[in-house]
């Protein structure tokens, strides 16, 4: 087992990015988090790789100010796998390279079967890598040191990959799918926060009435407070099958929530007080929430037919055609074209419906251009041939 150290003070980190920026080439970039142990997704470990300058991990928490790594590798390009789920960590400590290598999407758009990195590095390279800590408390402290070597691995032959998969990606013609892609990553904003976040709550959809919903409302609301002020993920709290629980049961009195065997969690009878005055708070509150809320979702597709036939024979029509097209590009459907854009196109098209007008309503939805260069024609055309005989084609596409 190789030792690696984890920096844990400034002057180490500061002699450590140093030498990275001495190295040469690209920089290999990952995160650990304690998804699921902790309410925050903050960084718990930086890992970074870079040739000549050699492995360097780093405890955010003891060297919380990593700017160093902004200065002096920040114009580089930083190579992840999977770079949307650690960009959103890596920027709240102040880091946001300017180019990034993914190697998780290189390999989706080369239709590769398996993009998990263990299998990524393995059919690049040749090389197995454990898995075992993937799920692990990253908060954990000290770190076990077989949990570190697992975590220098994750970049160590990172760069090796991106250089395979860079190849393959030129001789694919992909070079510039790939390019627009990482830069979307880059680009992509993060959501809107939710304006009623507690209709999150699992099985929410069993609440009848008003005064139930205000009831979970509160229930949800205190537990994120408790959840947030201890940095303790929510489920690790009280899991929501528990808070359903106690709203259809509405206890009437703090004795039968205590009595409650499907009321569970580390915190269910610690903190009794607090669920039983959400309780009591919600019975009691004049703010009822609405029990329908707008949404700009679309119906589900197998409501299409009824509500809207004409979408749905634009749908049926164009759907297998962009298969066909991902088929021919030897790429995953999902990756040329989200079942999303194009449901949202043809649920309201453009008029009138050209290849021209497809591509401004592709583009208005997030796409690419060169999805929209693969796609946009043969949607277009789909749309019109649906429109010439709808009943007939949506009966035959069933």
């Amino acid at each position: 087992m190789t030792d690696y150290p984890v920096i844990d003070s400034a002057d180490a980190f500061e002699a450590a990015v140093e030498r990275l920026a001495g190295g040469t080439g690209p920089v290999a970039v990952d995160v650990e988090r304690a998804s699921g142990f902790r309410y925050s997704q903050r960084a718990y470990l930086i890992q970074l790789y870079r040739r000549d300058g050699g492995v360097v991990l780093v405890d955010p928490i003891a060297v919380p100010d990593v700017s160093a790594i902004q200065r002096q590798l920040g114009e580089e390009e930083w190579v992840f796998h999977a770079a949307s789920q650690d960009l959103p960590s890596l920027r709240e400590l102040g880091l946001d390279p300017r180019r990034i290598f993914d190697t998780e999407l290189a390999a989706r758009l080369l239709g590769w079967e398996r993009v998990g990195l263990g299998a990524v590095v393995e059919a690049a390279l040749g090389i197995s890598l454990a898995k075992a800590h993937s799920a692990a408390d990253w908060s954990t402290r000290p770190l076990p040191r077989e949990w570190v070597e697992y975590a220098a691995l994750d970049v160590l032959h990172l760069i090796d990959v991106r250089d395979r998969l860079a190849d393959e990606l030129e001789a694919a013609g992909k070079t510039e799918f790939a390019r627009q892609e990482f830069q979307a990553t880059l680009d992509r904003q993060p959501k809107a926060p939710r304006a009623d976040p507690w209709r999150r709550l699992s099985g929410l959809h069993k609440v009848r009435g008003r005064r139930g919903l205000a009831v979970a409302r509160e229930l949800w609301r205190s537990r994120e407070e408790l959840a947030q002020q201890q940095d303790v993920s929510p489920g690790r709290l009280v899991p929501d099958r528990a808070l359903l629980a106690a709203v259809l049961a509405m206890p009437r009195t703090k004795q039968a929530l205590a009595g409650l065997k499907e009321f569970t969690g580390r915190a269910s009878r610690t903190q009794l007080d607090r669920w039983w005055d959400a309780i009591v708070a919600g019975r009691e509150t004049e703010d009822l929430p609405a029990e329908r809320v707008p949404s700009d979702s679309l119906p589900p597709h197998r409501a299409w037919a009824e509500r809207h036939p004409d979408a749905d024979a634009r749908l049926k029509q164009a759907r297998p055609e962009v298969e066909a097209k991902a088929a021919e590009l030897d790429m995953p459907t999902e990756n040329l074209l989200t079942p999303e854009t194009l449901r949202r196109v043809a649920w309201e098209p453009p008029i009138p419906i050209t290849a021209e007008s497809i591509a401004v309503a592709l583009r208005e939805q997030g796409a690419r251009e060169w999805q929209i260069e693969a796609t946009a024609e043969v949607i277009a055309t789909a749309f019109v041939r649906a429109a010439q005989t709808p009943g007939e084609d949506a009966a035959a596409a069933s």
